[in-house]
């Protein structure tokens, strides 16, 4: 075993914790990641579907972004995994099979969508508010359908992602708000005519700013806008206290009656980097008071928001990039550290399992961390696919 495998960690169980919480994982990354070659294994080192491993786990809910079109003219992939329709259903029939639901996280974008960018897909470059809407409308129906008529367990659709500064293209919150009723239009149409209880999910982050989190929940109500859940990104190294995350969350649920979900977050279980890209989660200035770098300190950082969203009464947490591990694992002080990242390049090129491929810059301009994962130091397995004891976190939370 290596020395992130032999970390144990001892995790308390949470008081009253709600029997339906949401223990979620995003799971973009797996197909592409298994194309490049990555082999996940359960805790005894035996290779395993890593759905089953995330399910025996605590996993109850696997969450899958949805880009519209993310290739080139050629059919060269941008990478961040090639998060395409196909590979959504694919990967949520998987967790289908192993007892979860799936969340469907639509980007309405060809790349990442987040409050840096929001460009509209290469085909609604050009399209005026209207079309848009009703091309929007259109996609939203026409890929549920096909996820729903394929088997996939679908429990919840986010309609957009981290969509504070616009979305698609649209920076007017009015012009934004419309597209959204596209899209919640189209899931219930959908729900309705496949008799499924799918709830909608809309996606926002920097809660840090709580008044700007209520002027965004306020102008939905002035809207009009019909949604179940209000999603937020909450990562704690960035994004504020446990305390101002329940505060921001009591407001949408005590004043204007939805749920409240966190979307995404995470925490190093070192600052490592394990396949020679740089990370997100850099150096000691990343850390949370009280945390340390270590498969415990990811554990219980987790289980401390778990519990703080159930005492608000958060229906649940979602963990990001936990399963996005190096393509093979990079050690510089080795002598075959030049020919290990060579390799990785050209895998995290072929395949998309890196952040993004060189390809992107001629759609989005952004996009310049050409290159691997900036995550492997924040995912729950070690840098060889192994799941590590932090994983158990949504397990033991109940037990």
């Amino acid at each position: 075993m290596n020395k992130f495998r032999e970390q144990k960690v001892e995790i308390r169980p949470i008081d009253n914790l709600n029997k339906n919480f949401i223990c979620g994982m995003d799971a973009s990354e797996v197909l592409a990641e298994e194309k490049s070659g990555v082999i996940y294994y359960d805790y005894e080192g035996n290779e395993q579907d890593i759905f089953k491993t995330l399910s025996e786990s605590g996993v109850n809910y696997i969450r899958l972004r949805v880009w519209n079109d993310p290739y080139d003219e050629d059919g060269h992939g941008y990478g961040g995994a090639n998060a395409d329709l196909k590979t959504a259903i694919e990967l949520g029939k998987r967790a289908t099979a192993y007892g979860m639901k799936v969340c469907v996280d639509f980007h309405y974008s060809d790349f990442w969508a987040d409050p840096n960018r929001q460009l509209a897909p290469k085909t609604w470059m050009n399209y005026s508010p209207e079309k848009k809407e009703a091309a929007l409308y259109q996609f939203t129906i026409d890929s549920l359908a096909r996820i729903i008529e394929s088997g996939v367990d679908v429990g919840m659709i986010q309609v957009g992602n981290e969509i504070n500064n616009g979305m698609s293209g649209e920076k007017d919150v009015s012009v934004v708000n419309k597209l959204l009723k596209e899209g919640v239009r189209a899931v219930r149409n959908l729900a309705k005519k496949y008799k499924k209880d799918i709830k909608v999910a809309l996606h926002y982050t920097l809660i840090k700013d709580a008044e700007g989190i209520a002027k965004i929940v306020e102008k939905l109500n002035q809207d009009e806008v019909d949604y179940d859940i209000f999603g937020m990104s909450y990562y704690p190294m960035w994004d504020g206290t446990n305390e101002n995350m329940q505060n921001v969350a009591r407001n949408i649920i005590e004043n204007y009656g939805k749920n409240v979900i966190i979307a995404e977050t995470s925490y190093c279980f070192t600052t490592e980097t394990g396949d020679g890209f740089k990370n997100a989660f850099v150096g000691d200035e990343n850390l949370v008071e009280g945390y340390d770098a270590s498969v415990e300190g990811q554990a219980t950082i987790i289980r401390d928001i778990c519990e703080a969203a159930n005492d608000a009464g958060l229906i649940g947490v979602f963990y990001w990039g936990g399963t996005w591990v190096p393509v093979e694992e990079y050690d510089k002080n080795a002598t075959n550290a030049d020919e290990v990242l060579a390799s990785n390049r050209e895998k995290w090129e072929k395949f998309g399992s890196g952040w993004a491929c060189k390809c992107v810059g001629d759609y989005d301009e952004f996009s310049k961390n050409y290159g691997g994962s900036e995550w492997n130091n924040q995912a729950m397995f070690d840098f060889n696919g192994h799941p590590l004891q932090s994983l158990k976190v949504f397990k033991y939370i109940r037990e």
